[in-house]
């Protein structure tokens, strides 16, 4: 995979443009898919529009996925390749098995980064955090059963396209240097959960980021050793899953 890339690089068929653009934009698509949210909010003259649409993520989260895979089509079909090129091939049921696997091996990191953040952060990893996260936040009964079944089926696979089987191998390729490539994807992709949903609050964002470094950072050395996207599919559903069960008054 490294050396067709190197080609397509060389015949100028990948730019910087593709890869920076979609490791930046997500994060960009995150604060505008929340804008039109706090829009519909404002519309219905409610006092507090932002704020209102912050615990609606697993909803307007979709437009964010529909963006970034318009861009990865745009910009892979300049490559001659297609977005389920990007995917590779999936082998059941070892992909879930390994899925699982990782999930194991990631899921810590994630926790631990999320005591140390909290400790550095707010000085105490007793602190209460959870409103910057919106826990137990509320939603209509379609808005749940939605977040519960299309939101992380489409979020999932389009974060891990978006930021490992795209931008990580291709600013690699472009850079020459691997640790370039990681910790370019690593600040937005950490940062990217900062913004889900967005806070004016210093300490909710820096927290979020510092918790999601450790994590972020092997799921990339992970995709790098072994080039499948599948089982970090998988391993991200789970986590995703995770994360609307823990957020969500049910």
């Amino acid at each position: 995979m490294s050396s067709n890339l190197d080609s397509r690089a060389a015949l100028g068929r990948i730019t910087w443009t593709g890869p920076l653009l979609l490791a930046t934009g997500r994060s960009g698509l995150i604060l505008l898919a929340q804008a039109v949210a706090a829009g519909v909010f404002a519309l219905r003259g409610h006092p507090a529009p932002w704020r209102a649409a912050a615990p609606w993520w697993t909803v307007y989260g979709t437009l964010v996925d529909l963006g970034c895979l318009a861009l990865m089509w745009r910009f892979t079909r300049a490559e001659g390749i297609t977005i389920r090129d990007l995917i590779g091939a999936i082998k059941l049921p070892r992909d879930i098995l390994t899925g699982l696997g990782y999930y194991c091996l990631i899921f810590p990191f994630f926790v631990g980064g999320g005591l140390l953040s909290t400790k550095l952060v707010y000085g105490s990893i007793h602190a209460d955090v959870s409103s910057g996260l919106f826990m137990a936040r509320t939603l209509p009964v379609w808005a749940v059963v939605y977040s519960l079944s299309v939101w992380w089926m489409i979020w999932s696979p389009t974060e891990e396209l978006t930021y490992q089987a795209y931008a990580l191998p291709r600013i690699q390729a472009l850079s020459g240097r691997t640790w370039v490539a990681m910790a370019v994807v690593g600040f937005w992709w950490a940062l990217q959960h900062s913004l889900l949903p967005f806070l004016p609050d210093w300490r909710s964002v820096l927290w979020r980021f510092l918790a999601m470094v450790p994590g972020v950072i092997v799921l990339m050395l992970i995709y790098l050793k072994t080039r499948r996207l599948p089982p970090l599919i998988m391993a991200h559903w789970l986590m995703d899953i995770g994360a609307v069960l823990m957020t969500l008054r049910l």
